[in-house]
């Protein structure tokens, strides 16, 4: 959306909004001060301000300066630039890194496919004001600006209000933002869940109307934000979300197995998110191998269900690869994962159902807790542990296994040769004549 004419921001002075320095990361305050201090304008910007004006911790400090990136780079000898679609700087601090970026606005249509009209953005490094980069941004909440110049909170886009409204709303028109971008989608349940909003009416609806334009979206970028969305510590609510605006049957058809399942009877895996959740709050680090294994098991243990009830028995390990296979393949078709980490989350989900197998001895124990797989495999079966409460004696058993497991030395390295000291010259030996 571009910005055709001039809009007088909101802007609340120091006395009329919660935001103190004191509370802003040292380094991000270092950044600001020193772009200010060389004539640029330097804000804080984006989800910082959104969580401080909440009365929250922010995860990050962004800032976003009307100099350009190479005079970024002059500025801060500890700059790096980076990306080709979105050029920014990271500036280096041991502590940390602080994310600096060259005011946007959106390209101008020209630069856009004059036949298809194709909305989607892939470069995004058109430089503009204030005002512009505040129109270009995904939800008015996400779109306020700390300046460090006089301290004030301004806002472009009715951030202020909808914050105070709890309402999570496009900026613009919403069927175009979501065709720019369709993860913004994705971001909008997630954000609603965090923060315990509600999701706008016209937001909602575009959402629903462009819900196809997932299946566009850059894969790897789907992937990330599956990550952080499964880490938040909301997973369940912003799921809950996607399931409600018909996101999940495009980007997670897999996780309607988890509903599926407690209806037949075979296990309460629509648990499985807010157990996840729990973990997030009590300060667990999740396993990216694990979450990704924890989405994926109910599918497999549902069709296993069904290939064992018609053959009337077990099925063989060979047999459950297969059928877990072609399970995961869609999965793996629509995310970036290496083949290395699609074979690990492979081999934990068949690593968990062969630690429910009985008839365990001793020495078998040990040798599969030795597998490399095995921590994932254990966290997979807390997990449906928690969310079943079924397996609680097997976890434990597993679990003091893994307490009692010995530290392995390093790896002997060859002994390293003393600085300065040059290595003796081998003698040739000198053949029978």
């Amino acid at each position: 959306m571009n910005v055709t004419a001039s809009v007088a921001p909101r802007v609340l002075p120091r006395a009329e909004h919660p935001i103190s320095r004191n509370l802003i990361d040292r380094n991000a305050l270092k950044v600001l001060y020193r772009l200010h201090g060389a004539g640029h304008k330097g804000y804080l910007v984006g989800g910082g301000v959104r969580d401080l004006m909440l009365g929250r911790r922010p995860k990050d400090f962004d800032i976003a300066t009307d100099a350009r990136p190479n005079e970024i780079r002059r500025l801060f000898r500890n700059a790096r630039i980076i990306g080709r679609r979105f050029r920014l700087a990271h500036i280096l601090f041991q502590e940390g890194v602080v994310e600096v970026s060259t005011f946007r606005r959106d390209p101008p249509i020209p630069d856009q496919d004059a036949e298809t009209r194709d909305l989607l953005i892939t470069s995004d490094n058109t430089f503009g004001t204030p005002q512009e980069d505040a129109f270009r941004r995904d939800f008015t909440v996400n779109a306020l600006f700390y300046d460090i110049a006089d301290f004030s909170v301004i806002d472009y886009v009715g951030g202020i209000a909808d914050l105070d409204a709890k309402l999570i709303r496009s900026i613009g028109d919403a069927d175009v933002r979501f065709q720019e971008d369709p993860v913004r989608m994705v971001r909008a349940c997630e954000f609603a869940a965090r923060l315990g909003f509600a999701i706008e009416q016209g937001t909602q609806e575009a959402i629903e109307r462009q819900r196809n334009e997932l299946r566009r979206a850059s894969p790897a970028r789907l992937t990330e934000e599956l990550l952080q969305l499964l880490r938040c510590g909301h997973s369940g609510a912003a799921l809950q979300w996607m399931l409600d605006l018909g996101l999940l049957e495009v980007m997670l058809p897999e996780t309607y197995a988890m509903v599926a399942a407690g209806k037949r009877g075979i296990g309460d895996f629509g648990r499985i998110l807010p157990v996840l959740d729990e973990m997030v709050a009590k300060g667990r680090e999740l396993p990216e191998i694990g979450l990704l294994a924890a989405l994926l098991l109910p599918g497999v243990l549902l069709r296993r269900y069904d290939a064992e009830a018609a053959a009337g028995k077990p099925i063989s390990r060979h047999a459950l690869r297969l059928l877990a296979e072609e399970i995961v393949a869609p999965f793996f078709a629509r995310f970036v994962l290496s083949n290395l980490k699609a074979q690990q989350v492979l081999q934990v989900i068949l690593d968990f159902n062969r630690m429910c197998e009985p008839g365990w001895k001793p020495a078998e124990r040990v040798r599969f807790e030795l597998r490399p797989s095995f921590g994932h495999a254990l966290f997979l079966f807390e997990v449906l542990t928690e969310a079943t409460g079924e397996g609680q004696e097997a976890l434990a058993e597993w679990q003091a296994l893994a307490r009692r497991r010995p530290q392995r030395p390093p790896a002997p390295t060859a002994a390293r040769r003393p600085a300065g000291r040059p290595r003796p010259r081998r003698r040739r030996r000198r053949g029978a004549r």
